[in-house]
């Protein structure tokens, strides 16, 4: 029989978050970001639920091809460019967009004929310090890029940022300020918000929003909630774009980005099965290295589900689970297959019963800072042996 641990991917919350985006950003073209294999989800099979974005983001050329090959025919913009000058002709081949990031591509491109100009994208630092022309250097690789005959024009301009999932943070703002003012008088569209921005600052929204975890169903907040007050929503320009006077949020936006975080849906939702269920007394000790002790005679279950499957190895005690979608909490260390549950307020459960590790009614936010570590991790971590299994309507 196949191992019970089983990932359930929503292709209809898919889609359903992608209209949350949109709803978010009205007006906006949308570039969905499915680098990392679809953040762990199946980066074919959530391009094919997302065919109706306006273009994709991926990390790579390779995973690029892999979206070609199978049949992927909406604009991919590879996210860090090109890494060496051999691939700009698979480039061409594939028809991929590109950000240029570094003075070293700009070279590359000038020495290397193209029979067709690519589409192109400059990125700016305004602040993350990770890639990116710094502001002083921006005007001159624009000028290069518009004289260069193998870019398309217009060319479009991000930048990309570093807090915007802390809403008290004033680096946004200062963000935006840098980036206005280094594009001032380059034409061509703007690309600036993340799924943060996107939710908590309306005025990154500009032309095209690049959402990432959002669209698997997951609050891109430190917080984990939803936008619940004025004070990360602030503009530096002043009213407009649903901000006051005063350049705080609204009320009214602020209400906006409440609900669509909450109407997102989880896309994953990671499944096993009880294996066992033992009696132990007080004073047993549970798993590796005897680290937790019975504290009265009570029930224990073990879930076929561990760290080779993508469980979090640093999940603590205490961790919540569902079984039979009620919540239990994790005893003991996570091993490589198995966790051990206690099951003292549901003596009726027995082997075969249903556990949910995260995803529908739990979520993965709340998992992951019990394991001290992101959501995107737990995510992107869940292991080849998982089963995958769809629902939802296809569109093959």
């Amino acid at each position: 029989m196949a191992r019970a641990a089983v990932a359930l991917i929503n292709l209809d919350a898919l889609r359903h978050n992608l209209q949350r985006v949109r709803e978010a950003a009205p007006g906006c073209h949308v570039m969905a970001i499915i680098k990392a294999n679809g953040y762990g989800h199946g980066m074919v099979r959530v391009a094919r639920a997302l065919a109706s974005a306006d273009a994709f983001g991926v990390a790579s050329i390779d995973e690029a091809i892999v979206l070609r090959e199978a049949g992927i025919e909406t604009p991919i913009t590879l996210l860090e460019g090109f890494f060496e000058a051999q691939e700009l002709a698979l480039i061409q081949r594939y028809r991929l967009g590109v950000v240029i990031h570094h003075a070293a591509q700009l070279d590359i491109l000038e020495a290397h004929p193209l029979s067709t100009p690519i589409p192109t994208w400059l990125k700016i630092d305004s602040g993350m310090h990770r890639l990116g022309f710094a502001p002083e250097k921006a005007q001159d690789a624009w000028r290069r890029l518009k004289a260069c005959r193998w870019v398309a024009n217009p060319i479009r301009l991000m930048t990309h940022l570093a807090s915007a999932d802390d809403r008290h943070s004033p680096q946004t703002l200062h963000q935006l300020e840098c980036f206005n003012a280094v594009i001032s008088g380059m034409e061509g569209e703007r690309g600036i918000a993340n799924s943060a921005g996107i939710l908590g600052w309306p005025q990154t929204h500009a032309d095209w929003v690049r959402p990432g975890i959002m669209l698997y169903g997951v609050s891109p907040f430190v917080d984990g909630a939803a936008v619940d007050d004025v004070q990360g929503c602030t503009n530096a320009a002043g009213a407009g774009d649903g901000m006051d006077a005063g350049g705080r949020a609204t009320q009214g936006a602020v209400a906006g980005c409440a609900g669509a975080v909450d109407a997102l849906k989880p896309v994953m939702t990671l499944t096993s099965k009880l294996i066992s269920v033992n009696r132990f007394k007080k004073g047993d000790a549970i798993g590796y290295a005897a680290s937790w002790v019975c504290p009265q005679d009570m029930p224990v279950g073990v879930v076929a589900i561990g760290y080779g499957d993508g469980y979090p190895r640093h999940a603590a005690p205490g961790t919540p689970v569902l079984v039979n979608g009620k919540r239990v909490p994790l005893i003991g260390r996570v091993s490589m297959d198995m966790v051990t549950v206690d099951l003292s307020s549901q003596p009726g459960a027995q082997i075969g019963d249903s556990v949910t590790l995260w995803g529908q009614g739990l979520p993965v936010e709340e998992v992951a800072r019990c394991a001290s570590t992101i959501p995107y991790q737990l995510l992107c971590g869940v292991t080849q042996r998982v089963r995958i299994v769809e629902s939802g309507e296809r569109y093959d």
